[in-house]
């Protein structure tokens, strides 16, 4: 309460600030002026030139030379003078600059603070993922604690089976699965999609053929996922569409084993694209041209209809709905190269 209290007296005090160098009341040549306009004005000053302000700023000359034509119009006065193909600041300007970075850093001030008043600055992240997440998910949670400074991960990789038991007793606040969960109370929304595929020893018969039917597999032997996991689950569901029973050789709770045992030519198996991105780009692994494959399933995120969500949980989840899906296609493009 007294940490809140005093980023409540904090935020008053920005505001406070800002609203007297910016957007007094009474009056004054800049209150019209926008943090855009300053920004963009600052990062001339900065640089003493248009095209590379424009550069940093990701816009074009002409824009940034209209932003500060408007400041300077607020200003009353000009802000940079031309002597040759340089440009200086005026006197106006150089005094212009010295607020500009004050209000720019106290509207950055401003937005820790509201940061921590949320609580995603310092929050906790309580979190649970299925076991094919495990190749791209740290990741993931990387990208998103290098934006929100302060922020803890507790994170827990598991089977299904054990993921939705945590979920359905409140011990983690979100689950990130690809079937969401049946006869909970829960909210699940797609995030990205989850190809998958059938994938054999590089020397297989079968890796050089195209449009291979899945009758063409009975006589293969599949080294598949526990029964309950996702990935057996889904499997299961796809053959039966189909009609299909695969031989199941072997039974493997780590996806890892899976893999080395395919390498090895023991079997085939039924896996996803976003465990297998190494070794299709190192051409350990050959993805099976099968028909109807691959077969497309999205990550969800869920959680339990009823909780509040803590706010680094909420903002997690945002972050999932809104930028889960390029990153991960951005992690995984090289092995799908590689096919």
């Amino acid at each position: 309460m007294l940490a809140a209290a005093i980023h409540k007296k904090q935020l008053k005090f920005f505001m406070d600030i800002i609203r007297e160098h910016l957007w007094n009341p009474r009056g004054g040549p800049v209150k019209n002026a926008t943090l855009r306009q300053l920004k963009v004005f600052e990062a001339v000053a900065r640089r003493l030139s248009y095209s590379r302000a424009a550069e940093e700023l990701h816009l074009t000359q002409p824009a940034v030379s209209i932003q500060v034509k408007q400041l300077e119009s607020h200003a009353g006065l000009p802000l940079f003078e031309q002597l040759g193909k340089k440009i200086y600041l005026t006197p106006a300007g150089r005094e212009m600059l010295y607020h500009s970075r004050a209000i720019i850093e106290q509207f950055k001030e401003v937005e820790e603070a509201l940061a921590g008043l949320k609580g995603i600055r310092g929050g906790r992240l309580n979190i649970a993922v299925i076991s094919a997440g495990d190749y791209f998910f740290p990741r993931l949670l990387a990208e998103f604690c290098r934006r929100h400074e302060g922020v803890t991960v507790e994170l827990a990789v598991d089977n299904r089976e054990e993921v939705l038991r945590a979920l359905s007793e409140n011990a983690i606040d979100l689950a990130v699965i690809v079937r969401p969960p049946e006869g909970m109370d829960t909210e699940a929304q797609s995030f990205a999609p989850q190809p998958y595929v059938v994938v054999a020893a590089r020397g297989h018969p079968l890796a050089h053929r195209r449009r291979v039917a899945l009758r063409a597999l009975a006589q293969e032997k599949f080294i598949a996922r526990e029964r309950g996991s996702d990935t057996r689950i889904l499997m299961e569901e796809v053959f039966a569409e189909h009609h299909f029973r695969p031989a199941i050789a072997m039974e493997i709770k780590s996806f890892e084993t899976i893999k080395q045992a395919v390498m090895a030519g023991i079997g085939v198996s039924f896996l996803s694209t976003h465990t297998i991105g190494l070794e299709l780009a190192l051409r350990r692994v050959a993805v099976l041209d099968v028909q109807g494959f691959p077969v497309m399933r999205h990550w969800h995120v869920v959680h339990l209809r009823k909780k509040r969500l803590p706010p680094v949980a909420a903002a997690f989840k945002q972050f999932l709905l809104g930028e889960g899906a390029p990153l991960i296609e951005k992690m995984t493009r090289s092995g799908r190269r590689a096919r």
